[in-house]
């Protein structure tokens, strides 16, 4: 069961702007129904050239439901360089939050709103206009290079995450890596590795990857770990459970806890038991 805010909830219950608006002066639409999640969204401008009304038809789950009802209520009043800022973490926060693996649908919401500004000034979406990387889910070079920089996206799995690149076949992993890698270096992060993160930034990550991550691979099979303390590049724990007697404890540690922490939090970590 996703963790979904009472907002999230709320907007899927009672969604905003369904349907299609009469005579749009944009139109964008994003992600297919083979791919599980679609978006359609219309908008019409005001005389005084800003979204006077704004719709959407969305076939998802229900965080593309709440994400596409925020976002029409989000960019209503906007003029269009206005609704052009308007990211997908903005949609995310307006709803209190998103689950880490349902941030796509956030990113859908902002290429529907790119795509349908592109349709109003009678431009191509800059999706339309790179090539295809991930070709079980459609997802373009451009997009993923936007996610990642957006976002400050660091693995593989977060990609997937924010743009289902990479959750199919897994052919296109290697090349979403060699973009992670480049998009970061021209942000100001050395080539290959992450973007530097704050002390603060840092243990909030490694306890959110420790809990949704980690944690319940342990728990399946009976067992568990604590994080105990974060010193520097040491991230200190404690196996609990079966994990705690189990022969292969040290293996555990270094080859699942300490490689998933190094990919999605920083290469330099380094995990040690406190007993």
């Amino acid at each position: 069961m996703w963790d979904y805010t009472e907002k999230v909830k709320e907007h899927f219950d009672n969604p905003r702007n369904v349907g299609e608006v009469e005579s749009p002066d944009g139109v964008g639409e994003v992600g297919s129904l083979a791919c599980g999640d679609a978006l359609r969204l219309t908008f019409k401008l005001g005389e005084d050239k800003r979204i006077s009304e704004a719709k959407f038809q969305t076939f998802g789950c229900a965080s593309a439901i709440a994400s596409s009802s925020a976002l029409t209520e989000i960019i209503k009043g906007m003029t269009l360089e206005e609704a052009e800022r308007v990211t997908n973490q903005d949609i995310a926060n307006y709803l209190g939050g998103l689950p880490e693996k349902k941030m796509h649908c956030s990113v859908m919401g902002r290429e529907a709103l790119l795509a349908a500004i592109a349709n109003c000034r009678g431009e191509k979406a800059p999706h339309e206009e790179s090539d295809v990387v991930c070709q079980c889910f459609g997802v373009t070079r451009k997009e993923i290079e936007e996610a990642v920089r957006l976002n400050r996206l660091r693995s593989v799995e977060q990609v997937t995450n924010y743009t289902k690149a990479g959750g199919g076949c897994g052919s296109c992993h290697e090349e979403i890596g060699r973009i992670i890698e480049r998009v970061l270096a021209e942000q100001g992060a050395p080539e290959g590795q992450p973007a530097r993160l704050s002390n603060i930034q840092k243990m909030k990550l490694i306890e959110k990857t420790l809990e949704r991550e980690i944690k319940p691979a342990l728990q399946a099979d009976g067992g568990d770990i604590e994080l105990i303390d974060i010193d520097g590049a040491k991230v200190l724990v404690a196996l609990r459970g079966t994990c705690r007697a189990c022969a292969a404890a040290e293996v555990t540690l270094k080859q699942y806890v300490e490689q998933k922490l190094r990919e999605l939090v920083s290469p330099e970590l380094i995990v040690e038991e406190v007993r």
